[in-house]
């Protein structure tokens, strides 16, 4: 049996995760925990409950899923709160992990389109300040402390910024997300964009579903191909199926991507 338990990170009613834990049978060994961090473009219309299904999915398959709320541009996200939340409410994963027996040292992410982008930038949290731009820019990011991603799983993920802004993708939400374009934020862009932050230490898992028509290829395609001399380079994986196939627990596209983060967290 799943056993689900809701938590708040801030005082906003979308700073909150959902922690879905599976039976431990005779207490069993600290367990590793999956960030479930969702889609939609970033925008407020979309929120936590595309995540639910893969969250419940994870536990039921003996993992602990964290599903994870944010603002979103639209009900006070943004730039910068949509980004200091993602990494506060991972954080709080720090403050869970006595009571529930969690392994912070196998804490992995699973992001599905603006959450695939959210959670590889998560993971490079500690690259931001050396992009030698002003601090007001990259300041949410930098600093000790913290609960750091081992992994991650980006799901049709929007993992190239410059070029999703250059597409327009769903009518010009990199710049309702940042505030405004590149020529007018240049600092902020970079600071959001994934590819900014190569090379990363840990595995990037880019699967992108063949039919994709929200977000196109070339967003996983052109990250892999970025964090080509990285120690460790990301590895692209193309899966069929639609967007929203990599979301179905029934499709044959999920199951790729639980068993790349099985293989994270083992």
């Amino acid at each position: 049996m799943v056993q689900r338990q809701r938590y708040n990170y801030g005082g906003d009613p979308s700073q909150w995760g959902e922690l879905f834990l599976p039976e431990r049978a005779g207490g069993g060994a600290p367990r590793g925990v999956v960030v479930v961090i969702h889609g939609g473009y970033w925008r407020s219309k979309y929120g936590a409950e595309l995540g639910e299904p893969l969250a419940l999915d994870l536990a039921e398959h003996g993992m602990a899923a964290w599903n994870l709320e944010y603002r979103r541009a639209g009900n006070g996200g943004g730039w910068p709160r949509t980004f200091t939340d993602v990494l506060a409410g991972i954080d709080k994963l720090g403050d869970l992990a006595a009571s529930h027996a969690l392994d912070l040292s196998k804490v992995v992410a699973l992001g599905h389109s603006a959450g695939g982008h959210l959670a590889v930038w998560a993971a490079g949290r500690d690259r931001l300040g050396l992009l030698g731009l002003e601090t007001e820019h990259c300041e949410l990011a930098a600093g000790s402390g913290g609960v750091r991603l081992a992994g991650v799983v980006s799901q049709s993920g929007v993992l190239n910024l410059a070029e999703a802004e250059e597409l327009n993708l769903s009518n010009g939400a990199v710049a309702n997300l940042l505030g405004g374009p590149s020529s007018e934020f240049p600092g902020r862009h970079r600071c959001a964009d994934p590819v900014a932050a190569l090379p990363l230490g840990v595995p990037v898992y880019a699967v992108h579903a063949a039919e994709d028509e929200d977000v196109p290829l070339r967003m996983s395609a052109s990250y892999v191909a970025a964090s080509a001399g990285a120690p460790v380079p990301a590895r692209l994986a193309v899966v069929p199926g639609d967007h929203f196939s990599l979301i179905d627990p029934a499709a044959a596209a999920y199951v790729k991507c639980r068993e790349l983060v099985q293989g994270l967290l083992r």
